[in-house]
């Protein structure tokens, strides 16, 4: 077996060693990468063996078996199961606990000492939530083809509590945390990991994970490769300039052929021609790592099992699962429409990734390329702001185009048009004044005006809708509005802390005493992006210094 490092720097290597060795005129072509087979995922290599486990609900959380590692061949275990099963007291939890090695529980294995102060609680955790790097597979492992965990050649941060991987746009906002406190090193290396996994698979998974490689998140790498080029200088735009050109073509593959009033994978073309983007995932089967969660669902929904599935699986692929954003307007999960959506966020994140693209090609010399990408972008904002502003509402909204209709639901996803730059300045102060008249809470901003029991409405506020709406804000000139969402958002953080030395995947901004719900899975304590925001805000703010 050809060791699994050696396969996947070859890949790499059109993306990123060529930018190193160019001059600044002559960056590397944005070629496509040398996409090799995707490694199995659990329920492949597991068959029948996998479903009773995840149907028969063998542990709390469906997470933890797909992050199990197996200590023998998936044949051996196979044959085991077959052979064990049907016999008088045959134990499954024992059973698997006997075959695969199980995840440690708990999350986060720390303790703050709230004494210490948050700061301090802040800085410690980065180490807490480190990875080292896994670059290589030993041939000699006859295993290791066997896990779930996908090998990244650079140390990463995971966000904590179940999630024990890398995360695509958590990542972004870790990294805004990472660069305050100076680390730069580690900001390199998870772009770098990014840059990599593009070369690896063509685009950027959910996470690092085997189940995770039928769809991608909000493409924030463009915002990262800034980020570090803010820490490096602009040659960092050349550098990956390769990566940033072929995660855009996977976003696009397939528009050119489109007919108008069509999609394919992640590309919608409008009855004017106007191509935009969707969220998609690859698989119309239940999510592995919310197998039972998703059959339940389905049998629920009036829709055909593989619609639903992919409609849930696109919502994951969203970052936002779940929300009322994706239902039928008064409808609950069973009808969910996300790849009928869209969406704003999604569209303001490829402009931007455009206009990367476009800078990048400046700096190489490039400018017919550079007015090519200019002219993309251009065009993505005629089509998204006259679909997706209502005039009424004050608010960007996500566009149905299937229904040929704007969604009546209102979310934060609205302010990604002033975070980006697409809004006009009219159009901005419309955003703030319906911010503090429907969004501004306690405690933050409100995900949605609906509260549905699912995660992503209210009364949940998100470290990174909280940073992106003042970040737009600030960009239009509205700073009172600004500062207020983030004193009180810090001032959250700041009361939870205190009361349970704990830093949290979201929090309840309507009742600020009141723990965080909703959703598949128990509040998580960590939390990567809540970390890397708080701390970007308490520097430009000067708070506990």
């Amino acid at each position: 077996m050809l060791n699994y490092y050696f396969c996947c720097l070859l890949a790499l290597l059109p993306l990123m060693s060529s930018a190193q060795t160019a001059p600044a005129t002559q960056p590397p072509v944005a070629t496509a990468p040398q996409v090799l087979a995707r490694p199995a995922s659990p329920r492949q290599l597991f068959p029948g063996l996998f479903e009773a486990v995840q149907l028969g609900r063998v542990f709390a959380d469906g997470k933890t078996f797909v992050d199990a590692v197996p200590r023998q061949r998936p044949t051996t275990i196979l044959a085991a199961w077959k052979r064990e099963k049907s016999q008088p007291g045959f134990q499954l939890k024992a059973f698997v606990a006997r075959y695969f090695e199980l995840p440690a529980d708990g999350g986060v294995p720390f303790k703050s000492d709230v004494q210490a102060g948050l700061r301090h609680h802040l800085d410690t955790l980065w180490t807490v939530l480190a990875r080292p790097a896994a670059p290589a597979v030993d041939p000699a492992d006859s295993l290791a083809a066997y896990r779930s965990l996908l090998p990244l050649p650079k140390p990463y941060l995971v966000p904590g509590g179940r999630f024990r991987e890398v995360y695509y746009w958590d990542s972004y906002f870790t990294m805004l945390g990472l660069a305050e406190a100076g680390k730069g090193q580690l900001l390199k290396d998870i772009t770098d990991n990014f840059a990599f996994l593009i070369g690896r698979y063509g685009f950027i998974p959910n996470g690092n994970r085997t189940y995770y490689l039928t769809r991608s998140q909000p493409p924030f790498f463009a915002s990262m490769v800034m980020l570090l080029a803010q820490e490096r200088g602009n040659g960092e735009l050349l550098r990956y300039r390769g990566a940033l050109a072929a995660e855009y073509r996977y976003w696009m593959r397939g528009a050119e052929q489109l007919k108008p009033g069509t999609a394919a994978r992640r590309a919608v073309r409008l009855p004017t021609g106007a191509v935009l983007n969707r969220y998609w995932d690859d698989s119309d089967q239940p999510r592995e790592e919310s197998y039972a969660e998703d059959v339940a669902a389905a049998r629920l929904s009036k829709q055909p099992p593989a619609q639903f599935y992919r409609h849930i699986r696109a919502a994951a692929a969203s970052g936002w699962d779940f929300s009322s954003r994706w239902f039928r307007p008064g409808g609950g999960l069973g009808t969910i429409q996300t790849t009928d959506m869209v969406p704003v966020d999604l569209n303001c994140l490829l402009y931007h990734l455009e206009l990367t693209l476009a800078e990048a090609a400046k700096l190489a010399g490039q400018p017919a390329e550079a007015r090519l990408y200019t002219a993309k972008a251009a065009q993505r904002k005629v089509a998204l702001m006259a679909l997706t502003w209502d005039t009424k509402a004050g608010w960007f909204q996500d566009y149905n185009w299937r229904l040929r209709q704007r969604s009546p639901v209102r979310t934060l996803a609205g302010v990604f048009p002033l975070a980006f730059g697409l809004a006009s300045a009219a159009q901005a102060a419309r955003v703030g004044t319906t911010i503090k008249a429907s969004f501004l809470k306690p405690g933050g901003l409100v995900t949605t005006l609906t509260e549905t029991k699912q995660q992503w409405d209210a009364p949940n506020g998100w470290a990174p809708l909280q940073y992106l709406a003042i970040e737009g804000l600030m960009r239009y000139q509205q700073q009172p509005l600004a500062d207020t969402i983030a004193r009180r958002w810090m001032g959250l953080n700041q009361r939870v802390f205190t009361q349970t030395g704990q830093l949290l995947e979201k929090y309840d901004v309507l009742h600020p005493n009141r723990k965080a719900g909703g959703g598949e899975y128990p509040l998580q304590d960590g939390f990567g992006w809540t970390n890397g925001v708080l701390l970007r805000l308490m520097n430009r703010y000067r708070v506990g210094e």
